[in-house]
């Protein structure tokens, strides 16, 4: 008898650990399942997760488009101008032809003569063949003379007195130049009127130059 009295004191004593721990254990799961439940608060809903991809795939769908429409034009641009860069050195033949004719024309010795005549003739023939050619790839030659400067095409080397022409009307050409398409390829080289000075003008400037020093 003593000895079951005596167990049961240690029998209430360990119910009443177990129900601690128990009570332990529960709020231990009630704190681990507060942060799930403020991490399902966080997520987006469904809809929101569908904006958010519709949002990114036209955003996507845009970058795709401009990256299609520049290599269109980087396409079209190689086309059209890849022999940008030969056709201005091919210029070379048409300027050496030229300054060819200048050199036999100015020949003492050749003037006035069958031969240079028909030097003079073959040249022009090969000068044609080549803007011919050009023109088919579309490089043309600029209209200058008697044009108004340009200065879009045309470069100034010069100004030549001229009475009869209009002040910046392009009254010589000292090199042709050239576009392709709608690009200029080189400007032409020329030279520019202006109005023929007085005398009494030279001196009226020439007395201002002086006072203003």
């Amino acid at each position: 008898m003593e000895k079951e009295q005596e167990q049961k004191p240690l029998n209430q004593k360990s119910s009443s650990k177990s129900t601690i721990d128990d009570s332990e254990t529960e709020n231990q799961t009630e704190v681990k399942s507060a942060p799930l439940e403020q991490e399902k608060k966080k997520d987006n809903s469904p809809e929101e997760k569908i904006k958010e991809l519709e949002d990114k795939l036209a955003r996507t769908f845009a970058e795709m488009e401009n990256q299609r429409r520049r290599f269109e034009k980087e396409k079209n641009e190689a086309f059209e101008y890849g022999g940008y860069s030969f056709a201005k050195e091919a210029l070379n033949l048409i300027d050496n032809l030229e300054r060819s004719k200048q050199v036999l024309e100015n020949d003492e010795k050749l003037k006035n003569t069958e031969a240079l005549k028909k030097i003079l003739e073959h040249l022009d023939i090969i000068n044609k063949d080549l803007i011919s050619i050009f023109s088919k790839n579309n490089i043309n030659p600029i209209d200058s003379l008697n044009k108004s400067f340009d200065p879009n095409f045309h470069q100034a080397m010069m100004e030549i007195e001229d009475d009869q022409k209009e002040p910046g009307t392009i009254v010589q050409e000292i090199q042709k130049g050239f576009t392709i398409k709608d690009r200029l390829l080189r400007p032409s080289l020329v030279g520019v009127s202006k109005k023929t000075k007085i005398e009494g003008q030279e001196n009226q400037e020439n007395k201002e130059k002086n006072d203003n020093k």
